[in-house]
């Protein structure tokens, strides 16, 4: 026996195929106290044991099975809302400044699967890594951005966290959510449009939950935004905060800075990891994600080009333009001294449409018609445009996707379709009353209301 009855094992397969260990079957127990190496069989279940076995010469390749204790397991979850010092991936150790901590604020890592879509070029394979699952209130890609934020917030003494988006902002929700998991007040400011600012903004989608965890929201006319710029809004209240007494950190749109680009940058760690214990040989071409303030896709294009993975990074824009993102995304590089130009590692392509968070009716059918086709439910605003922009140019150009292995990043955003329900009604119309012929029998009380 590979293990004690009165142990519990979880077990993940993987496939490898390496010269120098061909014709082995390496079974890896992890034990929850350290990792070690024996050639024995038979040695204490706190250590590892690699039981090596010889295959026929046929074989090609390693097939490893990965046994992790369940202990083990419970005990990272039991670090959820704890900080760490931080250790960065070793290709990212030379950026600079390197954070001092993180947050442990996301469910990881998120899993990969293949995405079956329809009518994809010739042998192309599209597979998704499913941020939408980083977790319930905080789900998304802001998530993994904030572990940084929110530890240099709490490192500094601040009470309370300002940040700054959209009405129905996925950021302001999770940054929202993530402040009072940490025992700290926010304060969102959100754009509007003129004939909505002085009223109640209601609780459909995103405001729902971070009115529901009280953040304190301020509204800001589209109009107004645009003359003022968000840094101006948000150091306008940071200074009365601090008049009143108040030690406010601010977080900027979508916590998109150099710090919160360190998100993604360990999110490539986080998908090399899962290519090298995973059952199928993958090797991405590419890397197709939306683009809505850019610290996502600097994150991801440097990680990818520091890193083994070197997947081409797409970026589909969902406001303003591909150039206004290389500029931005330049400076968030030069901030972590990175020595890249933007140009060589992202290719960004306008999908903002008619403008941001607003949408055709044929990029609403799309992504309806995705969701009933494979069961994954794109928000409209961010992952459901950049998979519109995918589609698009793999029907334009399906020479350029042929024979590709491309990873899409879900971002989440669910609760952003909830803001689109007048728009969605006319595509969702399967339903009927049930019909029971009047001959069946009746019977009060046989059903029960559970």
């Amino acid at each position: 026996m590979l293990c004690s009855s009165s142990r519990r094992w979880a077990v993940r397969p993987l496939t490898l195929n390496h010269p120098n260990h061909r014709n082995k079957i390496l079974l890896f127990l992890f034990s929850p106290q350290r990792l070690s190496f024996s050639s024995s069989s038979s040695s204490s279940s706190s250590r590892t044991n690699i039981i090596l076995k010889s295959q026929s010469e046929s074989e090609t390749h390693i097939n490893t099975i990965i046994m992790e204790d369940e202990v083990s397991k419970q005990r990272r979850s039991m670090e959820f809302l704890s900080s760490k010092p931080y250790v960065p991936p070793q290709w990212a150790s030379h950026l600079n400044p390197i954070p001092s901590h993180i947050f442990s604020l996301a469910n990881l890592p998120t899993p990969i699967h293949k995405w079956n879509l329809p009518n994809l070029p010739n042998n192309t394979e599209v597979w998704l890594k499913r941020d939408d699952l980083s977790g319930m209130q905080l789900s998304g890609n802001k998530v993994r951005k904030l572990e940084f934020l929110m530890a240099e917030a709490v490192a500094q003494g601040a009470d309370c966290v300002i940040t700054i988006g959209g009405i129905q902002s996925n950021h302001c929700r999770a940054t929202a959510v993530a402040a009072k998991y940490l025992h700290l007040d926010c304060f969102a400011i959100l754009r509007t449009s003129k004939v909505l600012v002085d009223k109640d903004p209601g609780l459909t989608g995103n405001l729902l939950v971070e009115r529901f965890v009280g953040a304190h929201v301020d509204l800001i006319s589209k109009e107004e935004y645009a003359k003022l710029g968000s840094v101006t809004l948000t150091n306008l209240l940071k200074e009365k905060l601090r008049n009143e007494g108040r030690r406010p950190y601010v977080i900027p749109v979508g916590g998109s800075n150099s710090l919160g680009t360190w998100g993604y940058i360990e999110a490539i760690r986080e998908i090399e990891q899962q290519l090298q214990i995973g059952t199928s040989q993958i090797k991405f071409d590419d890397i197709v994600v939306a683009c809505g303030s850019g610290g996502t896709i600097a994150g991801l294009s440097l990680g990818s080009w520091l890193s083994t993975l070197k997947s081409k990074v797409h970026a589909f824009s969902v406001c303003d333009d591909p150039d206004y993102f290389y500029d931005f995304v330049q400076g968030l590089l030069d901030g972590l001294e990175a020595g890249v130009d933007s140009h060589d590692i992202v290719n960004i392509q306008n999908a903002k449409g008619l403008g941001y968070a607003i949408n055709t009716p044929e990029e609403l059918k799309f992504v309806k018609e995705i969701a009933s086709a494979t069961g994954v439910v794109l928000d409209p605003v961010y992952s459901g445009k950049a998979a519109y922009g995918m589609i698009k140019d793999m029907t334009e150009n399906p020479k350029k996707w042929e024979g590709r292995k491309i990873l899409f990043i879900h971002t989440g955003g669910l609760l952003g379709l909830f803001d689109k329900i007048e728009e969605m009604n006319s595509l969702v119309g399967n339903w009927s009353r049930m019909d029971v012929h009047e001959d069946i029998p009746r019977k009060d009380g046989i059903g029960k209301m559970f």
